[in-house]
This record gives C-alpha cells, sequence and structure tokens, in this order.
C-alpha cells in the first residue's frame, strides 16, 4: 500500500524540526536569505528589519504566555526597559555620563538582563496562580508604571529625567557587531576589497546579530511548545483545573511561563537599547502603547504558533514606515500634526490607534493570523491538483 504524502505514522516524525525534504529547502532558503539580505537594504530598511528582530524576541515570550499558557499581560514595556537600561548602565563606559557605567561585554550585560527578568518574571508570575482575565491584564500593567518609577528614580542607572546612553560597541566571537568590518573586527577588518572603506552600518551590523538570535529563539520556543512542558502550557490554556486534575502542575505552567517570557522581553529591550542608542525612562518611550503593540504582534501574527509573532512582527515594523508615507500625501497630512493642543494626531498616536484596530479587526476576521493564512496556501499548494 502506498504511503500518503506527509502522512505522519510515529511520534518521532511529529516532533522533528525538519519533516521533508521541502521543509530542508526552506531551512536552507532561510539561511540564504539571513546571509544576503543585509548586503542589499539600505541603512533605512535596515533599521526597520532590526526593529522586527528584537520585537520578534520579545513577542514569542509573549506568545508562549498568552498564546500557548492563556495568561494575558501588558506588562512588555516594563521588561523592555528593565533590559534596555540593564545595558545602558552595564555596557557603556565609564565617560559616557556624569553617573559613569562599568564597561561590561555585550555577552555579560546580555546574560545579566535575561537573569533580570527572569527573576521579576517569577515574581510577578506568582500572582496568576490567583488571578485571571482582565485583573491579570491590570497587575501585569502596574508593572509598567512601577518599573519606570524605579528607573527614572535611579538616576545612577538611567540618569533620570535626562535619559542615558546606550553601549556603543557590540563584541561577541571576535565581530563587533555595531560595525561589522570595522578596524577593530578580528575577522573582517582585514578583508582585502574593503581598503579601509566602511563594509556595513551600525544597521546593518546589529541586523545580523539580533535575527540570528531571533532564529535561536524560535527554535527554543518551537521545542518548548512540541514537548511535555509544553502540552503542559496548553492543558492550563484550555482547562485549568482539569489539567490540575490530570497532574499538571499550574505553578510551574503559570509562573515558569512568565519567567521565559519575561527574560525574553527584557532580552529584548537589551537590543532596543543597542538600537536607539539612547533613553529615557518614560511613558513616550516605555508605556502602555508599546505593550499593546506586542499585543498587536501576536495577534496579527497569529497568537498560539510558532512562527507567526515572527510574520507579525515585521509586518508591524513597516507600519511606521507606511504612516510615514501616509503623513506626505497632500489630503492625508492634514491630520497629522505634532503641536500639543492642535486637532489631529500625532504619527505616535496614529500608531498606537492603527495598532488596537489591528488587534480588533485581526481577532474577527483572520484569529490564526497571518500564520492562518500561510498555512491554508501551503495547504493548497500540498493538495494540488486535488483541491478546487
Amino acid at each position: 500500500m502506498t504511503r500518503a504524502r506527509g502522512m505522519l505514522r510515529h511520534y518521532a516524525q511529529d516532533v522533528r524540526l525538519v519533516r521533508s525534504p521541502s521543509g530542508l529547502l526552506s531551512v536552507v532558503a532561510l539561511v540564504a536569505l539571513f546571509l544576503w539580505l543585509p548586503l542589499f537594504v539600505n541603512d533605512s530598511w535596515a533599521g526597520i528589519f532590526v526593529v522586527a528582530g528584537y520585537s520578534a524576541i520579545a513577542a514569542l515570550g509573549l506568545n508562549l504566555l498568552t498564546g500557548y499558557t492563556g495568561l494575558p499581560s501588558l506588562g512588555t514595556a516594563g521588561f523592555i526597559a528593565l533590559g534596555a537600561f540593564t545595558a545602558s548602565y552595564f555596557g557603556r563606559t565609564a565617560e559616557s555620563l556624569p553617573e559613569g557605567g562599568l564597561g561590561w561585554p555585550f555577552w555579560q550585560y546580555a546574560l545579566l538582563a535575561l537573569a533580570l527578568g527572569a527573576a521579576v518574571g517569577f515574581i510577578v508570575g506568582l500572582p496568576a496562580l490567583r488571578l485571571r482575565g482582565v485583573y491579570l491584564s491590570i497587575a501585569t500593567l502596574a508593572l509598567v508604571f512601577v518599573t519606570l518609577y524605579v528607573l527614572k528614580s535611579w538616576e545612577v542607572l538611567s540618569g533620570g529625567n535626562s535619559g542615558a546612553s546606550m553601549p556603543i560597541e557590540v563584541k561577541l566571537f571576535g565581530l563587533n557587531f555595531a560595525d561589522l568590518g570595522g578596524d577593530d573586527d578580528i575577522f573582517l577588518g582585514d578583508l582585502p576589497f574593503r581598503n579601509g572603506a566602511e563594509l556595513f552600518s551600525r544597521n546593518h551590523s546589529l541586523m545580523y546579530l539580533v535575527w540570528a538570535v531571533v532564529g535561536v529563539v524560535g527554535l527554543l520556543c518551537r521545542n518548548i511548545v512540541r514537548s511535555r512542558p509544553g502540552r503542559a502550557l496548553q492543558a492550563v490554556r484550555d482547562r485549568d483545573v482539569a489539567a490540575a486534575v490530570v497532574g499538571v502542575s499550574l505553578f510551574r505552567a503559570k509562573v515558569g511561563a512568565f519567567v521565559i517570557s519575561s527574560a525574553l522581553a527584557t532580552l529584548a529591550g537589551v537590543f532596543y537599547g543597542l538600537y536607539i542608542q539612547y533613553a529615557v525612562a518614560d511613558e513616550a518611550s516605555f508605556g502602555l502603547p508599546l505593550s499593546i503593540q506586542f499585543l498587536a504582534i501576536i495577534v496579527v501574527g497569529g497568537i498560539g504558533t510558532t512562527y507567526g509573532p515572527i510574520l507579525g512582527a515585521l509586518l508591524i515594523a513597516v507600519i511606521p514606515k507606511f504612516i510615514g508615507f501616509l503623513s506626505d500625501l497632500p489630503l492625508i497630512k492634514e491630520i497629522f500634526t505634532e503641536t500639543p493642543g492642535d486637532v489631529g494626531f500625532s504619527e505616535g498616536n496614529f500608531a498606537a490607534i492603527l495598532y488596537a484596530l489591528l488587534i480588533i479587526v485581526g481577532l474577527i476576521t483572520q484569529p490564526h493570523g497571518l500564520a492562518g493564512i500561510s498555512r491554508r496556501i501551503g495547504g493548497y499548494f500540498r493538495s494540488w491538483p486535488l483541491v478546487r
């Protein structure tokens, strides 16, 4: 008897990361795109891909918490701020600010940010054992305001109302991901075809690093979801009481999801700080709109899917450029204003409204988001010519 194409016959086939030759070809294509794309995009688009990269890291963690465990959270912005200012104080040099800095290398302050995010996530996750729904959302939103208040009051760490500069150098494995191919780059600094010219801009260099991290985090989340802990998370999401009856530890599932999600959001905050280069601990930079943006990413991309947050991050990162295009159109630019008190919207407020609309429209029309659309397209081609 001929076996049907794509048919899974045992569990080992189901948990494989690459199930078919076409899947292997897709992996090779993604690696080639990762190496090739920064060579052919300008600095502006490289910056957009950096934004999409660190947004995808935080969104993957939030999706693990909200999409797979069923715990809503509006506290992502607080962890982004924590990661950014951890990188600022521990990574900047002593001459960067009057308060100084410690000048740690990238891998040290990135690991410290991960540890701090996990520790704070453990503390925040404890109320999740008693709270749910809108009450949990309000509790996590309170975390944002508490974090911003502590950071702004701790002037040595954040620079207070004046803000703080971020680390300049991003060295890892002998490569300077703030200036790939620069004079202090061990491996690429002496390339014969460079002739002293700049090989990559800062955005291009960061683009390589952040998307390498996205790949690692994506594999981590995919392995978690397809393993026993991942099935426990989904059982808690669907019926937490029934999951507890059959032996699932609600403490491990809920608090563990908060720990992983918070750690990834803090790591994303490190890249956020490296990208913007200067940050102020206020609501304009790390307030509720930023948390709503990450919620929009997982909803638009496909909540409860492993690659949906990456698709959503790519789409959301392009929106500011789209709004900038709209603001230049003769008939539409009249609604945009940067002067307080004038009738109209600032580009930032318009973006926040657009994120909220994407959440509402996405949940109504495409509950599985971009991931659901891609699955339907893939299913069509896999079933062709039998489909009608």
